[in-house]
Order: C-alpha cells, then sequence, then structure tokens
C-alpha cells in the first residue's frame, strides 16, 4: 500500500533480541500527586506523558483520565521545577486540563501527546478516539492524529490529519505522530494501521504535509513512505519521542511490542532528511521497576517526550498506563552505541 524507503528492509535486520537498559530512572509521578484546577475530582491515572524544558522549568503534557468507564482521556499540563526531577522529592502539582475531546476526531479522548516546537511555536500532535472508536459496525478510522497550537490565550486546534480519500476506508486507526520540519518540508511521523482482504499491519511511515491551516480542518497527508518493519520477534513498531538534533542527524526513540510476552520496550535511531542512518541493535529500556510492571497495562515502557539537558536526554513515559516516569541517558553512550550500528 506505501512505497518502502530506500533502506527499509536492512533497518530490523541488524536487530537482536536483547535489552541493555541504559536509561536511568529519575522520578516518577503518580495521579495522587496530582490536582487539576478547577475541577471536582483528582485524575484516577496520567500516563504516556510529553514535556518542554525551559531553563529551570519543565511542563508535563500527560494524558489524564478522569474516571475508567470509558476510559476517556485528556491533556493536562503540570507545571514543576526541573531540579524536582533530581531531587526524588514527593511534591504535589496542580494541573490544568488545556485539550479536551470537543469534536468528532477527538470526542472519546485525546490521548498520548506529542509537544514540540516549529519555527518559534509550539505544536502538539495527539491521538483522538473519533466518534467511530465504539461503533462495532464501523471499523475505519477509530483514532487518527490531530495537532493543536499553542497561543496566548491557549492550545488552539489546527487540524486532523487523514490518508487521502481513496485509502481511508483501508485504514482502522493512525496513532503515535508529530511534525517534522525537514529540508524537504514538513512532514508527519505516524504510524497507520491499515487492512486489506487479506491482512492487517501497523505501518511506521512518514508523509507529506503541505502547510497547516489557521482555521480547524482535515488534511489529507500525501506520498506516505514505509520507514521499516518491525523485527521478526516483534508484533509492532511506533513512534515514540520527537526528534532532538544531536550532531546534524535527527535522534529519536521508538517504542515495540515484543509478539510473544505483549511487553513494549524502547529503541533508538537517527535519521537524516530521507532515511534511517542508524540504529541501536538492541532495546535500550524495557519495563524493570514495579511501576513499569504492574499497573492498568502490565509491561509498559512508552516514551513521548524527550528534551536535552546538558549533556543527558531527559524522557518522559508511561509506565504500565498508570504514571509518568522520568529517566535520563547519557547523549555520548547513547551516540556511541548508535554509531556502532550505521546503516550502510
Amino acid at each position: 500500500m506505501f512505497r518502502p524507503m530506500c533502506n527499509s528492509d536492512m533497518v530490523s535486520a541488524i536487530r537482536e533480541k536483547k535489552t541493555v537498559d541504559i536509561v536511568r530512572r529519575k522520578t516518577v509521578i503518580t495521579a495522587k500527586r496530582v490536582h487539576i484546577k478547577g475541577f471536582p475530582s483528582d485524575p484516577v491515572s496520567i500516563f504516556n506523558a510529553s514535556m518542554v524544558v525551559d531553563g529551570d522549568e519543565i511542563k508535563i503534557y500527560g494524558r489524564t483520565v478522569l474516571g475508567y468507564f470509558t476510559y476517556a482521556s485528556a491533556v493536562a499540563e503540570i507545571g514543576m521545577n526541573l531540579e524536582d526531577i533530581y531531587c526524588y522529592c514527593h511534591e504535589h502539582y496542580a494541573a490544568e486540563i488545556v485539550v479536551y475531546p470537543d469534536n468528532k476526531f477527538d470526542i472519546w479522548g485525546v490521548e498520548d501527546p506529542r509537544v514540540y516546537e516549529i519555527d518559534g511555536k509550539m505544536y502538539m500532535t495527539y491521538c483522538g478516539r473519533t466518534v467511530n472508536y465504539f461503533d462495532s459496525h464501523v471499523r475505519m478510522e477509530r483514532t487518527l492524529p490531530v495537532t493543536a497550537v499553542r497561543e496566548r490565550d491557549g492550545w488552539k486546534k489546527l487540524c486532523v490529519f487523514r490518508m487521502p480519500p481513496e485509502l481511508r476506508n483501508f485504514e482502522v486507526s493512525d496513532k503515535d505522530a508529530f511534525l517534522v520540519e525537514t529540508k524537504g518540508g514538513l512532514k508527519l511521523f505516524h504510524r497507520p494501521h491499515v487492512k486489506n482482504q487479506t491482512e492487517e499491519k501497523f505501518c511506521l511511515a512518514i508523509s507529506d504535509v503541505e502547510s497547516l491551516p489557521d482555521g480547524f480542518s482535515d488534511i489529507s497527508v500525501q506520498n506516505t513512505v514505509l520507514v521499516m518493519e518491525p523485527a521478526e520477534f516483534e508484533e509492532k513498531i511506533g513512534w515514540g519521542t520527537p526528534p532532538v538534533k544531536v550532531g546534524g542527524e535527527y535522534l529519536l526513540l521508538l517504542h515495540a511490542v515484543d509478539s510473544e510476552t505483549k511487553s513494549y520496550k524502547v529503541f533508538a535511531v537517527l535519521m537524516d532528511d530521507e532515511n534511517i542512518t542508524a540504529i541501536t541493535p538492541h532495546y535500550i529500556m524495557e519495563p524493570k521497576e514495579n511501576y513499569e510492571i504492574y499497573g492498568d497495562r502490565p509491561f509498559v515502557v512508552f516514551p513521548c517526550g524527550a528534551q536535552l539537558v546538558d549533556d543527558a536526554l531527559l524522557i518522559s513515559y508511561g509506565a504500565a498506563d498508570s504514571a509518568v516516569g522520568i529517566g535520563e541517558i547519557d547523549v555520548s553512550e547513547l551516540v556511541s552505541l548508535l554509531d556502532s550500528n550505521r546503516i550502510e
């Protein structure tokens, strides 16, 4: 259905099923420590968070669930000091719901935000649970990527991304998305779940986006390419964190689901404007702490945010669909590992 990237067949073949965990866990934020402004009750869980670091301050954007009947989510913003991450304190934090369900593309939930900067503006792309999500008679476009921009008075939803009309009947859902401004133009990194008469598959993909609108509209992506396939020991893979620039390349974390245990693990890639240039030969993170192993969805580490802080890559991730974890990776160690597994 999608044209493969030129080196897509090589990338997964040079990975092995083992983990050398290099992520230093720094802190964990649970729902009991988060109190929502102007809301009559506290969340039951907060997880799968992105983040933005600005000097000594950090803003966490977490997927927040208020009740389990439909598991509908909104995005809450938590402001905290950067030093809180390193002092192992257990502060309580005020949060504010900044993006919530309000249209047919996200009415059943605003999930798994990725927050990033393009041309001096902050954007958030999240997974919207559409009106089709609970409709057993409609198995298409159950989730779609929605992008918002931060303005002076708050977050403004700009658009929903969809496949071209001729492909929409083949798309079950689309998740794990964010935008990247490249030399070749604006690109949507996303993970469509597609089906035809004989099979279904999850496609790690990149598509062209012409431009972003001023008012809310739906945008058809174009020229979708398949970046890489899961390894033989994986059920599926997905984009994790928006890229950070390291030495002229894009550094990204991805997640993978083990085909046997269904546990989530993390690996990393380097990319130029067109292809994957390096990949970690093994996983660099897997569930090991008790809050990553046991929760509403056991054995999950799900990174959504990454920021460079001095010589470290600070990451925010979902822990077992129940808490926000913050970890740290030594950048030189990670880049050295990637350099050892360059794609020729």
